[in-house]
């Protein structure tokens, strides 16, 4: 059972979650609530997940989100925000978040985003990313350093590079290119290296702004639902 606290002010935005999780095989919504007391409900719930709002009138998103990333075993968060060019949203993938979800995200996606969340995946829509990235100045061009760092990958790094960008787990990207997942754990080990990130969403980033990742959303592929 993947166990999930949602946080947001608007108690409608609360209870949709809810209902739409819980009606869903594999996933119980523990606990709900505002930003006012958030980490001492993580803290006591040991979510797997946390949908966490990025704006809040009382404790913002992103002071709430750095609480929870001081706990010994953080769970994996994913900011929630109406707007898909939200300022803070750069701020708190470099934090620690393992992404963003809209929300207006269709009732259908919700619970498959939260089992990629859950296992370890990426959760950052294409659209969403590339309009995140155009609206930091010189974030959105490819740069001759990230297309640099992307070269020293070998082949099959950059292959699961790619699918790391589309937010599946380890397992999954084991099963999409024939790998152990001892062996693409292995790869994505060294690919966090090489590119000198700290997480698989920064790896993302990076992927994106070298215009690794152009081809697929050319495409019309979609990184939201790790499909």
């Amino acid at each position: 059972m993947i166990r999930v606290v949602v946080v947001d002010d608007e108690a409608l935005v609360r209870s949709g979650f809810r209902m739409i999780l819980n009606a869903s095989d594999g996933i119980e919504v523990v606990a709900t609530g505002d930003g006012a007391g958030a980490a001492d409900v993580v803290r006591r719930e040991l979510p797997d997940v946390v949908l966490l709002d990025i704006r809040m009138p009382d404790v913002d998103g992103l002071t709430v989100l750095r609480q929870i990333q001081e706990l010994p075993a953080p769970p994996y968060v994913a900011m929630l925000t109406t707007f898909d060019t939200d300022e803070y949203i750069l701020t708190a993938l470099r934090s620690g978040a393992s992404g963003f979800l809209l929300k207006d995200t269709e009732p259908e996606q919700l619970a498959q985003l939260v089992r990629t969340l859950a296992a370890g995946g990426v959760v950052m829509s294409p659209k969403a990313s590339r309009a995140l990235l155009r609206s930091h100045p010189g974030a959105g061009a490819p740069q001759d350093a990230d297309v640099a760092r992307v070269g020293l990958l070998s082949e099959r790094e950059r292959d699961v590079l790619v699918l790391v960008a589309e937010g599946l787990s380890n397992a999954d990207i084991g099963t999409r290119i024939h790998l152990s997942t001892g062996t693409v754990k292995d790869h994505v080990s060294s690919i966090l290296t090489k590119l000198r990130v700290t997480s698989r969403v920064q790896a993302a980033l990076l992927a994106e702004r070298s215009g690794l990742l152009s081809h697929n959303d050319d495409d019309g592929a979609t990184r939201e639902t790790g499909r």
